[in-house]
C-alpha cells in the first residue's frame, strides 16, 4: 500500500534510498514490547532470529507513514499492531542523535551509502542488547566528535556528557506513551554544583524526533545532555521503557466515571498548574457556540504528527539564527569563523545524512549573512570585507551549489530555491563573486570565449556568490549517458561513440563526460555531498577519462605547432580557466572524492577532539570496471590532483581573487604531501610530471607559456622533493623548467627589484595588477633554495641551479637569502664546508652587491659584512678578487670602512691561517683600494685610507697627499679635524696643526653659537698651537679671530694660552722659553681686542631682544666680560665706559640698568 504513493524517481539512483531512509550506525535491538509472544518486561533471546513478518511491516510502516494516515486507510487496527509501530517509530541511529547534539560528527572512513542502508536494515527481531559492533561504533562516533561544539570540547560535548550520564544510571522513570518519550535525567552534584533532577520530554514521528524539552532550560541549536542520554536509553534499553499506546487509545477504552476520576485526580495531582486551564476548557465545552465543539475530535500529543506536517528533525530555528548573528557580530574574532565553518560542516553533515534540515539550516544562516549591518558599511564605504569573511561567503556559495544540484531535489522545492537565490544576489549589498572586480569566469554552464580577458570590466555582467547556484537549478540529471555513468560501473563501449558531435567513450571504451569542468565537478561534490558516494565515484573516473584524453589532444596539436610556438617565444592559454582558485574548487572535490573511498578505517586515523589531528592513512583501491587492473582510485586522485594544479592558467584580476589561487594551491599541496608515496604513485607522478613538461600550452610547465601565466613554484617544490629520491633527473628538469616569473623577464631591465610593489609597478597597465607579486617571488625563492640544498656536493647540479637563479630571480633581497641559506648548508657545524656550494652563495652574494650598489636599500650594510664574512670562508683569492674589484661591487665608504677593514683584521688574518707574503699581498691589495677609495671620495674614506697605510710609509704619505689637495675643495671642517686629530694620535704633530689650520678656514662660529659641536675642536687646536710654541700660536689666532665671533669660547681660548707658556710639546729642534705669554703683545693682544670687541657686539645683540626673565643671565654674562676687559693695562677704564654707553643707550630698561648700577656702579 505504502509503495503506491510514491514519487516516481527522477534518474536511475532508483536503488538509492529515499530523503528519509539513512545509514544506520549499527542494528537497532528490538524490545519485547506487547507483541505475539511477548510479555513485557522479559528478556529477549541470546540468539538472533529472523524478524517476524509484524516486524518487518511495522518498521516499514513507522519509517514511511504518519499513524494519521493508518488510522485513516484501516477502520480497526489490531493492538499488537498498534504497539510495534509506536515502538518502531523511534529513531534507530545513534549517529543522528550524535548529529544533533554536536557540531561534528565525522567517523574516519566513513562507510558508504550502500554498505550503511544494509546495516541499518539488519536489526532482528530477537535482538534485545546492543550488540558489540554497535557500541564499538557509538563510541567511536562519540570520540570522532569534532574540536568545535555548543558547550565545549572533548568530554563536555553534549553526545559525550549523555554517552557519561546513561552509562552512568542517570536515566530513569522512563515512559513511552505513544509517539511521546519522557523521563527524568540526574546531573551528578560537582565541587561547584548541588545534585539537580530535570525533567525530560521528546516527542518523535517517522524516525526523527520532531521536538524536545529539557527541565535544564537548554538555549542552543543542539540536543543537550539530558536529551542525549534519554534518547540513547530508549535505542540500547529498549525492553526497559515501558511502552504505551497514544493516551487517546487509552481513554477511548475509559467508561464516563473512568474519565471523570482521571480528569479529577489529574487535576488534584497538578492543580496549581492545571486547575485554571482545565476551567478554561470545561467552560468552553459546556458553551454549545464555542470554537472548540466546532471540530471533531481532540489533540492527542502522544499520537504522533499529521499527515500535512513536516516529517523532519526538531530544529531550533530561533537559536541558529541568534547564533549566526552574534558570531558575526564578533567581526575577525578567530573562534566565531571557526563556529561559522563548523555549522557549514553541519549543513554538509546533514545533507550527506539527506536530511531535509539541511537546506533548512543553510537558509537560515544566509539570511543572517545578508542582514550583517558590515556588508552596507563595507559599499559605502568602498572597501572590501576581511579575508576571513570572505572565505565564509565562498563556502555559503558552494553549499548552496550542493542543495540545489541534489538528484532528489523535487521540482517544486528548487524552484523555491531560484526564487530565494535569486532575491539574495539582487540585493545591492550582495557580495560579488571575486570581491570588489567584476567576474573573470565563464558561466557555470557555458565556457566563454578567451577574448573576455579583454572586455572592459564596467560592461561584465553583475556575478554574486549566489550566481553559481542560480546557474546549477538550471542543470538536471536525466540525460541517459550521464544516468548511465553514475548507476553502473560496468558501462562501456567497445569504440569511439559520438551522440551529435559529442564524444561519449574513449578509445578504451570507457565513459566520458564532456562539460564545463568545474559544473562536472560540482556535480560530483552534490552526489558525495548528499551520500552518494559510489555514484560520485564512478562520475569523478568519467571526468579523469575525459581529462586524460583532452590533455593527449592538446599534446598532439602541439607537436604540430611546437616550432612556430619556440620561434615566435610566446603561447595564448587554451584553458577558458583556472581550476586551481576556482569558486567551485573542482581539484579539491575531486581528490576528497577519490580519496575518501581509500582511507582507511582505523582508530589512529580518528579525529577524536582531543589532540592535534593525525595524518590519514590511504590504501589503494581498485577502480571498479577499469581494465587496467593496476589503476586505483588512489592513483587517479594524484594523477587528477597533478593535472589540474600543472594547467597553465591566466592570473586572475583583484587582490582576492589572486590570493585565493595562491591559498587554494597551498591546500592542495598539503592534502597532496599526507599522502605515502609508493611504487605505484611514484609511477604516476613520474608520468605525469612528463606530460606537463610536454603538454604544450595546456601545461604551466610547457616549453613556452603565457606571460600572465600563473607561476608553478609552489607545485613544483612538492613534484621536485617528491620525485627526487626516485627520479632526479626528471625531478631538476621539472623544478628548473618552473623557475621562470615570465611577467617580470619580459618587462625587468637593470637594476633592482627588491620590494613587491617594484615588481608590480613594472608591469603595463594593460596587464592586470599582480597584488600577490611579493609571496609569489618568496615562492620561487623557496623552490631555488631547496633545490640548492639538494644539489649539496654536486658541481654540476649547483652550476645549473645557479644560472636559473641568476636569471629568474630579480629580487635582491630574495637572491640574499639564497646566498645566506646557501652559505648555512655549506659550512655545517659538525663538519668540512662544502666549498662548491660556498663559491655558489659567494657567487649570489656578488650578484647582490651589484644589484643594489646603485639603490637604496637598508640592509645593505649587512649584506656587505655577510659578503666579507662568505669570501672569507672560500679563502685568500676570493678575499683578493673582491679587493681588486671592489668599485663594481660596493661604495667606496663600503669598501674602505667595512671590507678592507675586515679584510685586514687580526681575527680574519688568524681565520685564514696566512703566511707572511699571503699576508702582504691581502695588505697590498686593501692599501691599494684604499688609495683609490681616497681619491674618489676623500670626504668619506680619507681617515679610513690613512689608518690601513699606516704600515706602509709610502702609501701612508699618498694618502696624506691626497687630504691635503681634498682640504680647500670638498672636505668640511669637521672631516679635517677628525683627520687632525687621528695624526696628532699617531705622533705627527706638525701634520695635525696643519690640517687643524684648514679646518679653521672652513669654520664659522656666530656669537650665540656658544654650544655648537665645533667647540671642542677649536679649543683643541688652539691647545694644539699653544703646545707647538710661539709661532704656531701666532699662525693659528688670526684664524681664530676670522671663524670664532663668540665672546665665551673667545675667552676661553684667551685664558688656557695665559695659564701655561707656550712650546710644551717636546718637538726636537725647538726651544721652550718657559714664560708665560702678555695679552699686551702679540699674538695675544689680537685675541684678546677680538675677545672684548666680540663681548661688546654680544652684549648689544642681547639686549636687542631681552625680556625681564634673563635680566639675571644676562648681568653674570657682564660679570664675565668684565674678566676680559680687565686683562688689558685699561680693561678697567674700558669697561667704566663700556657700562656708561649702556647706561645711556638703554635707559628705557630702568629695572634693567638698576641692577647694572647695583652690580658695576
Amino acid at each position: 500500500m505504502a509503495e503506491g504513493r510514491r514519487d516516481p524517481p527522477l534518474h536511475p539512483l532508483l536503488s538509492l534510498p529515499p530523503a528519509s531512509k539513512r545509514p544506520c550506525l549499527r542494528p537497532a535491538p528490538r524490545g519485547p514490547g506487547p507483541g505475539p509472544g511477548h510479555g513485557s518486561g522479559l528478556s529477549a533471546s541470546r540468539h538472533r532470529s529472523p524478524e517476524s513478518l509484524l516486524d518487518c511491516a511495522a518498521k516499514a510502516v513507522a519509517e514511511k507513514w504518519a499513524f494519521e494516515r493508518v488510522e485513516e486507510r484501516f477502520e480497526r487496527i489490531p493492538e499488537p499492531v498498534q504497539r510495534r509501530i509506536v515502538y518502531w517509530s523511534f529513531p534507530r541511529n545513534e549517529k543522528e542523535i550524535c548529529m544533533y547534539s554536536s557540531f561534528q560528527c565525522r567517523v574516519a572512513g566513513e562507510e558508504s551509502p550502500a554498505a550503511a542502508t544494509a546495516t541499518s536494515g539488519s536489526g532482528g527481531a530477537g535482538s534485545g542488547a546492543p550488540t558489540a559492533a554497535g557500541t564499538a561504533a557509538t563510541t567511536a562516533a562519540a570520540a570522532a566528535v569534532g574540536t568545535s561544539g555548543a558547550v565545549g570540547t572533548g568530554d563536555a560535548l553534549p553526545f559525550r556528557r549523555g554517552i557519561k550520564l546513561l552509562e552512568t544510571g542517570c536515566v530513569e522513570n522512563v515512559l513511552q506513551v505513544g509517539f511521546h518519550l519522557s523521563g527524568t535525567v540526574t546531573e551528578p552534584a560537582s565541587p561547584s554544583e548541588p545534585e539537580v533532577t530535570h525533567k525530560v520530554a521528546i516527542s518523535f514521528d517517522r524516525c526523527k524526533i520532531t521536538s524536545v524539552t529539557c527541565g535544564c532550560g537548554n538555549r542552543d541549536i543542539f540536543y543537550c545532555a539530558h536529551v542525549v542520554a534519554l534518547s540513547l536509553y530508549r535505542i540500547r534499553k529498549p525492553e526497559q521503557v515501558k511502552l504505551r499506546l497514544p493516551i487517546s487509545e487509552t481513554l477511548f477504552q475509559m467508561n464516563r466515571d473512568q474519565l471523570q476520576k482521571l480528569v479529577q485526580y489529574l487535576i488534584t495531582a497538578h492543580h496549581t498548574e492545571v486547575l485554571p486551564t482545565a476551567q478554561k476548557l470545561a467552560d468552553e465545552i459546556l458553551s454549545s457556540n464555542s470554537e472548540i465543539n466546532q471540530v471533531h475530535g481532540a489533540p492527542d500529543p502522544t499520537a504522533g504528527a499529521s499527515i500535512d506536517d513536516d516529517n523532519c528533525w526538531h530544529l531550533d530555528e530561533d537559536q541558529v539564527r541568534e547564533q549566526v548573528k552574534q558570531f558575526l557580530s564578533q567581526g575577525g574574532y578567530y573562534g566565531s569563523g571557526k563556529q561559522l565553518n563548523s555549522m557549514f560542516a553541519k549543513v554538509r553533515e546533514m545533507l550527506r545524512m539527506r536530511d531535509s534540515n539541511g537546506a533548512r539550516m543553510l537558509t537560515l544562516i544566509t539570511e543572517q549573512f545578508m542582514a550583517d549591518p558590515r556588508l552596507s558599511l563595507w559599499r559605502q564605504q568602498g572597501t572590501g570585507m576581511t579575508d576571513k569573511c570572505r572565505q565564509l561567503w565562498d563556502e555559503l556559495g558552494a553549499l548552496w551549489v550542493c542543495v540545489v544540484l541534489n538528484p532528489h531535489c523535487k521540482g517544486e522545492a528548487k524552484s523555491g530555491w531560484v526564487k530565494q537565490l535569486k532575491k539574495w544576489s539582487d540585493m545591492d549589498v550582495c557580495p560579488l563573486e571575486d570581491g570588489n572586480y567584476g567576474s573573470e569566469l565563464p558561466n557555470i554552464t557555458n565556457a566563454l570565449p578567451q577574448s573576455h580577458l579583454a572586455q572592459d570590466s564596467l560592461s561584465r555582467p553583475r556575478r554574486t556568490v549566489f550566481s553559481r547556484a542560480v546557474e546549477a537549478c538550471s542543470l538536471h540529471w536525466q540525460g541517459s549517458h550521464l544516468q548511465r555513468i553514475i548507476s553502473s560501473d560496468y558501462y562501456m563501449s567497445a569504440s569511439y561513440h559520438r551522440d551529435q558531435d559529442r564524444l561519449l567513450f574513449n578509445p578504451q571504451g570507457l565513459p566520458l563526460w564532456l562539460d564545463h569542468v568545474p559544473t562536472a565537478c560540482a556535480r560530483v561534490d552534490a552526489l558525495r555531498s548528499h551520500g552518494y558516494s559510489r555514484e560520485a565515484l564512478r562520475l569523478a573516473v568519467a571526468i579523469i577519462n575525459t581529462l586524460r584524453l583532452l590533455q593527449q589532444r592538446e599534446m598532439d596539436i602541439y607537436k604540430h605547432q611546437k616550432k612556430e610556438l619556440l620561434q615566435r617565444g610566446l603561447t595564448t592559454t587554451t584553458n577558458l580557466e583556472g581550476w586551481v582558485g576556482h569558486p567551485l574548487d573542482p581539484i579539491g572535490c575531486l581528490f576528497a572524492t577519490l580519496t575518501e573511498t581509500c582511507r582507511v578505517d582505523d582508530d589512529s586515523t580518528m579525529d577524536t577532539g582531543d589532540g592535534e589531528a593525525r595524518s590519514p592513512v590511504y590504501q589503494h583501491v581498485p577502480v571498479w570496471g577499469s581494465p587496467d587492473g593496476g589503476e586505483s582510485y588512489l592513483t587517479l586522485a594524484l594523477e587528477v590532483t597533478l593535472m589540474g594544479m600543472g594547467q597553465q592558467r591566466i592570473m586572475p584580476e583583484g587582490l582576492y581573487a589572486q590570493d585565493k589561487v595562491c591559498r587554494n594551491e597551498e591546500q592542495i599541496v598539503a592534502k597532496l604531501q599526507e599522502l605515502e608515496l609508493d611504487e605505484l604513485l611514484v609511477q604516476t607522478l613520474r608520468k605525469q610530471a612528463l606530460q606537463l613538461l610536454e603538454a604544450g600550452p595546456f601545461s604551466g610547465l610547457g616549453e613556452v607559456i603565457h606571460r600572465e601565466s600563473v607561476p608553478m613554484h609552489t607545485f613544483t617544490k612538492y613534484l621536485f622533493s617528491a620525485l627526487l629520491p626516485h627520479d632526479t633527473d626528471l625531478a631538476y628538469k621539472v623544478a628548473l623548467r618552473a623557475m621562470r616569473l615570465p611577467v617580470l623577464e619580459s618587462s625587468v631591465g637593470s637594476g633592482d627589484v627588491g620590494h613587491p610593489h617594484h615588481g608590480i609597478s613594472i608591469v603595463p597597465s594593460r596587464y592586470p595588477r599582480w597584488f600577490t607579486l611579493g609571496h609569489l617571488e618568496s615562492q620561487q625563492c623557496e623552490l631555488a633554495s631547496t633545490m640548492l640544498t639538494a644539489a649539496k656536493g654536486d658541481m654540476l647540479r649547483l652550476r645549473t641551479v645557479l644560472e636559473a637563479i641568476q636569471k629568474n630571480i630579480h629580487s635582491s633581497s630574495l637572491i640574499y637569502k639564497l646566498a645566506q641559506d646557501a652559505f648555512k648548508i655549506a659550512t655545517p657545524a659538525d663538519s668540512p664546508a662544502d666549498i662548491t656550494l660556498l663559491n655558489v652563495a659567494l657567487e649570489l652574494g656578488l650578484q647582490v652587491m651589484r644589484m643594489t650598489l646603485s639603490t637604496l636599500n637598508w640592509r645593505r650594510r649587512e649584506m656587505v659584512r655577510w659578503l666579507v664574512t662568505c669570501a672569507t670562508e672560500v679563502g685568500l683569492r676570493a678575499l683578493v678578487s673582491i679587493l681588486q674589484g671592489w668599485y663594481t661591487l660596493f661604495t667606496p665608504t663600503e669598501a674602505t670602512s667595512i671590507v678592507a677593514a675586515t679584510v685586514m683584521s687580526h681575527n680574519t688574518i688568524l681565520r685564514l691561517s696566512l703566511d707572511y707574503p699571503q699576508r702582504e699581498e691581502l695588505a697590498s691589495c686593501a692599501r691599494t683600494l684604499a688609495l683609490q677609495c681616497a681619491m674618489k671620495d676623500p670626504q668619506n674614506c680619507a681617515l679610513s685610507a690613512l689608518t690601513l697605510c699606516e704600515k706602509d710609509h709610502i702609501a701612508f704619505e699618498t694618502a696624506y697627499q691626497i687630504v691635503i689637495d681634498a682640504a680647500s675643495t670638498g672636505m668640511t671642517y669637521s672631516q679635517l679635524f677628525t683627520i687632525a686629530r687621528y695624526m696628532e694620535h699617531r705622533g705627527y704633530p706638525l701634520r695635525s696643526f696643519k690640517l687643524a689650520s684648514l679646518a679653521m678656514t672652513h669654520l664659522n662660529l656666530a656669537y650665540n653659537q656658544d654650544t655648537h659641536p665645533a667647540i671642542n675642536d677649536v679649543l683643541w687646536a688652539c691647545a694644539l698651537s699653544h703646545s707647538l710654541g710661539k709661532n704656531e700660536l701666532a699662525a693659528i689666532i688670526p684664524l681664530v679671530v676670522k671663524s670664532v665671533h663668540c665672546a665665551t669660547v673667545l675667552s676661553d681660548i684667551l685664558r688656557r694660552c695665559t695659564m701655561t707658556a707656550p712650546g710644551l710639546a717636546g718637538i726636537p729642534g725647538r726651544r721652550n722659553s718657559g714664560k708665560l705669554m702678555s695679552t699686551d703683545k702679540a699674538p695675544l693682544r689680537q685675541l684678546l681686542d677680538a675677545t672684548i670687541s666680540a663681548y661688546i657686539n654680544t652684549t648689544h645683540s642681547r639686549l636687542t631682544h631681552i625680556s625681564p626673565r634673563h635680566y639675571g643671565e644676562f648681568i653674570e654674562f657682564l660679570s664675565k666680560a668684565r674678566e676680559t676687559f680687565l686683562l688689558a693695562q685699561d680693561g678697567h677704564i674700558q669697561f667704566a665706559q663700556f657700562i656708561d654707553n649702556l647706561k645711556q643707550i638703554y635707559k628705557g630698561k630702568k629695572k634693567l640698568m638698576m641692577l647694572v648700577r647695583e652690580r658695576f656702579g
